[in-house]
């Protein structure tokens, strides 16, 4: 597996909630310029896709500045004709083409890290894109747009497999002062509270849960974005078993 495919996978775990925010394809504007997004988690690193580029020729060059605070980690484009670049400190990096470079239109990925102090829903300034022939002069400019999303939320307890009581306690871990909120299998609200500044969090079901198999997901949010825990399927003993 090469490292596109790796971080992809990573992108992919970000859209379930488990490490980080996703970073999604995005269509061209309709302006024709370049274009890229992504929603990274803080202490993350995520996918901005460009797109715009339209025909590619020799020598030809992509350069994506990254948006104050973040850094590019890498420019995972497995394509021949092509050679990617990152400067030192990850201030910006390159697609180079370098000789018959095949198709119009290619989606250019490169890879940013966003810093673990980042504040959720914020957009990071000044990401920039550009595209100059062989001789430096620009054919195309455009922006990208980095939005800092949110990691997701973990359930630590109840544990799965160990029979529960109607109400139990249920807590984990999330973003310092996220919202969370717990919703049963039905998608039904068992219960919600706010993480501590040490990013714990506690609650528990106001209405009891029947017996029976159940599952937990835990959601949190925070200034507009949001994240979702893995599943956890838990059983609730019938009344009046020990628990």
């Amino acid at each position: 597996m090469n490292r596109y495919s790796r971080t992809a996978a990573v992108a992919g775990a970000l859209v379930a909630g488990a490490l980080v925010c996703p970073a999604t394809p995005v269509a061209a504007r309709d302006d024709g310029g370049l274009w890229g997004a992504a929603t990274i988690a803080p202490g993350r690193e995520g996918i901005v896709e460009v797109v715009g580029v339209g025909e590619v020729f020799e020598g030809a060059v992509l350069t994506l500045t990254a948006p104050l605070g973040a850094r590019v980690t890498g420019t995972p484009l497995d394509a021949s004709g092509y050679r990617g670049s990152v400067a030192a400190g990850g201030r910006s990096a390159t697609y180079t083409v370098t000789g018959a470079a095949a198709g119009r239109d290619r989606v250019f990925p490169f890879v940013l890290a966003v810093p673990a102090d980042a504040v959720p829903g914020t957009r990071l300034r000044d990401c920039s894109l550009r595209f100059t022939d062989a001789r430096g002069v620009p054919r195309a400019v455009g922006r990208c747009a980095v939005t800092v999303g949110l990691a997701g939320p973990v359930l630590r307890r109840p544990l799965s497999g160990v029979p529960l009581s109607a109400r139990p306690k249920i807590s984990g871990t999330a973003h310092p002062g996220a919202k969370v909120t717990v919703r049963d299998k039905d998608d039904r609200e068992a219960c919600r509270t706010t993480a501590a500044p040490d990013g714990t969090w506690a609650c528990t079901p106001g209405a009891a849960f029947p017996a029976g198999a159940n599952r937990l997901q835990a959601v949190a949010a925070l200034n507009g974005v949001s994240a979702i825990s893995e599943q956890v399927d838990i059983v609730v003993a019938p009344a009046g078993e020990d628990q």
